[in-house]
């Protein structure tokens, strides 16, 4: 068996900032995102006004984990072994048939396991964090209205309008200059679409320091941002809780780029200014890398390798990265934990005065599927209600891979003493052992029938 793993036997403990310390209230949240985009396709580059429109049951299509192929417009949910589960056309699902024709029982032609596969390319794109979500639901419904408008087209090239809508709405600049929908939104009304840091978080945060932990944000928003969540969150003196601030970390490429192709730069009125050839003392900084801040890290813990974790939610900008990369512990932050049975209607918030961007609230982000099932497991195709049947899903074999372990959000272990020795995922064959504080049902289930 591994050693457990603990917070007090690591010297430096480093944090995501959106959707890790920093939560959204998705049913606000995930509708402005949505629309960020679909405006821009309306109004810059003429799309069909239907996508402005979006309905409760719209939202069941989102769901971590789905690539989109960006040639045929099919979006898909891979098998650990890199054959397809389920497929759409656009929103569409593809039934058993025409996935059995599709697909064949084959790896997916883009498939590599292992780390041989990338989240990102030319040909697809993965989606696995809950700004990305709201994009999957826009383009699928783009290839629903070009598959209708074009008489069943089969070539797509939409994506660089999505591009389009990115560089618009976030771009370096666009909080300064109030571009776009999003930042003008959340700077109006911060309370609406983001939760306050627990208590029992901010006292553990402290506890870290006052434990003698080098505490670090390392987070890929640009500090204008960072600075209005952290304020909203942390309060005013959120950044005495932390040693060490990156912002536009640029994340993955944080971790994975060589200190020449990626330096350190300081900041001016959140303006970036000269590369730096070294990291030398803890501050605010700007893009970087992983080599030369684990330099600076030797240096403040007197220590030859300094033991890091991180905290984060997303696969490829965390959690890969920095194990695979870096070496760091890693606490994967998985809302799907919390949604992991079937969402009834009653659960939803109910429904106030409505804002501008918001619609009929639909099942939360982070709740099953109807159309894709569990993140965890489904079933293999022609062998429904069998035993053999359940197979776990790559995205699933990614978290037990890479992670340390996995919660359902840093509230969830932040009473907890420091020295709490956690199970993490290992290479014993259990696909369940680094959740805390439960598995997900399907997981549970998952292994009963194959440990038969």
């Amino acid at each position: 068996m591994a050693q457990p793993f603990s917070l007090a036997a690591c010297d430096v403990v480093g944090f995501d900032l959106d959707h890790t310390l920093c939560r959204y209230n998705l049913p606000q949240s995930a509708p402005l995102i949505y629309h960020s985009f679909a405006q821009f396709l309306v109004k810059e580059k003429g799309y069909d006004k239907e996508l402005l429109t979006v309905t409760p049951e719209d939202w069941d299509f989102c769901c971590k984990g789905l690539a989109l192929d960006l040639e045929d417009g099919n979006f898909i949910k891979l098998a650990d072994n890199g054959t397809v589960l389920r497929a759409s056309h656009g929103t569409r699902m593809l039934a058993p048939e025409e996935l059995a024709k599709e697909y064949g029982g084959k790896e997916w032609k883009y498939f590599m396991p292992d780390t041989g596969m990338a989240f990102r390319s030319g040909k697809y794109y993965f989606y696995d964090n809950y700004f990305d979500l709201p994009g999957a639901l826009l383009c699928a419904r783009v290839v629903d209205l070009l598959t209708k408008q074009n008489n069943g087209q089969k070539a797509f090239d939409f994506w660089k309008d999505i591009v389009a809508g990115i560089q618009h709405n976030y771009k370096m600049s666009a909080f300064k200059e109030n571009c776009g929908i999003y930042f003008p939104e959340i700077k109006r009304d911060p309370g609406k679409y983001l939760h306050s840091c627990p208590e029992s978080v901010k006292k553990w945060l402290q506890q870290l320091k006052n434990a003698g932990k080098i505490l670090m944000l390392i987070t890929s928003s640009h500090s204008d941002y960072c600075r209005l969540l952290c304020n909203h969150i942390l309060g005013n003196d959120f950044a005495d809780l932390f040693d060490i601030v990156i912002t536009n970390a640029l994340k993955p490429g944080f971790f994975s780029h060589l200190p020449s192709q990626r330096p350190f730069r300081t900041l001016e009125n959140d303006e970036e200014q000269e590369a730096l050839p070294s990291l030398d003392k803890p501050g605010w900084y700007s893009q970087g890398n992983a080599v030369h801040l684990y330099e600076l890290l030797k240096k403040m813990t007197g220590k030859p390798e300094p033991k890091v974790v991180y905290f984060g939610d997303s696969m490829h900008s965390d959690i890969f990265p920095a194990r695979h990369y870096s070496n760091w512990e890693t606490v994967l932050i998985l809302e799907e934990l919390k949604g992991d049975g079937e969402w009834k209607p009653e659960e939803a918030e109910p429904l106030g005065k409505k804002g501008k961007y918001e619609g009929q609230k639909g099942k939360p982000l982070y709740s099953l599927s109807k159309k894709w099932g569990s993140f965890f497991t489904d079933s293999i195709l022609g062998l429904e209600n069998t035993e053999d049947s359940l197979i776990s899903t790559w995205s699933c074999k990614r978290i037990s891979t890479y992670s340390t372990i996995a919660i359902p959000s840093i509230e969830a272990i932040a009473e907890l003493p420091l020295d709490h020795k956690f199970t993490r995922f290992s290479s014993d064959g259990s696909k369940t052992a680094g959740y805390y504080p439960n598995p997900p049902l399907a997981l549970s289930s998952f292994e009963t029938l194959t440990n038969k």
